[in-house]
């Protein structure tokens, strides 16, 4: 009799040891019990399933980094480049993970290649380069939407590395110095307007004041004077101009 005591109590032992499953902090628990998928999702902690007539598949709920390897692409403007990209998404739903798709991960990433193909396909290179976050947000809508059925939410989406051919950054090489040669010339060309406005206003006031001209020839001479090193050569005019001077500034002391 005691050994059919002990016999039970070492069933029930097995029983209770094969049932206490621990379901980690990150994880949840979905429970199929004789096949059938039961609604009751197992919480992070100690948690008791009944043996053989349930099993627990345990599904991680962090956020997955899924990188997308290089694919050359052909953009809308026929330019062939090598694209990758990686994306962050999350399992929101443990039994659709699991039901609606045999492998998510593989699905998702299968689909994430796919998208980001066709998005960059359907874009030229121009856009491309200078509209990266339009088309990580493009990519990011298309992919969440496909994979909700899967439980799956895609937070970000990031196409981190876009290759050109070498015959193609020669060419936006050229493309942007004589973009920045046309800038220089035009910055010359306003800069020769605005400084023969002023001339012409120098023109206009030297005219209406004679002996301002007389004045300005002085102030050069005297420039040329400083550097001690030049011979001035003094024009037989330059005794009339001294004397317009004496003869100004006599006028002007009375």
């Amino acid at each position: 009799m005691e050994f059919l005591y002990y016999l039970i109590g070492f069933v029930i032992f097995i029983i209770i040891a094969y049932g206490m499953c621990i379901v980690n902090q990150y994880e949840r628990g979905v429970v199929f019990r004789l096949g059938r998928v039961s609604k009751t999702i197992k919480e992070p902690g100690l948690r008791f399933i009944i043996p053989i007539i349930d099993q627990m598949r345990k599904v991680a709920m962090r956020t997955i980094t899924l990188p997308i390897e290089t694919q050359k692409i052909i953009t809308k403007d026929n330019v062939s480049i090598d694209v990758a990209a990686v994306a962050y998404y999350q399992i929101v739903d443990p039994i659709k993970s699991i039901v609606e798709i045999e492998n998510v991960v593989s699905a998702t990433y299968q689909i994430a290649q796919t998208t980001v193909r066709n998005v960059v396909g359907q874009t030229t290179l121009d856009h491309v380069l200078s509209e990266t976050t339009a088309l990580n947000e493009k990519v990011k809508a298309i992919l969440d939407q496909a994979t909700e059925k899967w439980g799956i939410y895609v937070s970000n989406v990031e196409l981190k590395d876009i290759q050109l051919p070498d015959s193609m950054q020669r060419a936006m090489a050229k493309e942007a110095e004589a973009e920045r040669e046309k800038r220089a010339k035009i910055i010359a060309a306003e800069g020769e307007a605005l400084s023969a406005a002023k001339l012409g206003e120098a023109a206009d006031t030297i005219a209406a004041h004679p002996i301002a001209l007389q004045l300005r020839n002085l102030q050069v001479l005297s420039e040329i004077a400083v550097e001690k090193n030049s011979t001035i050569i003094f024009p037989s005019q330059f005794m009339d101009t001294v004397d317009s001077v004496k003869k100004f500034m006599a006028k002007e002391i009375k």
